[in-house]
């Protein structure tokens, strides 16, 4: 299923912090490895992890978390350990 950004939220930490610390994240490449990860498990504290590989970050595997409704992204980060 293929959301839209529309569907996605961002939680204040997503958009004060990461986004500040890695400013070349964009949150269309968040949303992109959410609706179609290469894998997905969850994560303490009531939360998920998606994988997922963005041909803008020269293919490297992308980190996206998210709260418990798997639609507000929580942090992103490119995964050098993930693998497939």
């Amino acid at each position: 299923m293929v959301r839209h950004m529309s569907e996605y939220a961002f939680t204040n930490y997503f958009e004060k912090e990461v986004l500040r610390k890695r400013p070349y994240l964009r949150k269309e490449w968040c949303t992109r490895v959410c609706d179609a990860p290469l894998r997905v498990e969850p994560q303490e504290h009531n939360r998920f992890r998606f994988w997922g590989e963005v041909p803008e970050l020269e293919g490297r595997i992308l980190r996206v978390v998210t709260l418990e409704d798997r639609k507000t992204i929580h942090n992103a980060f490119p995964d050098r350990r993930f693998e497939k």
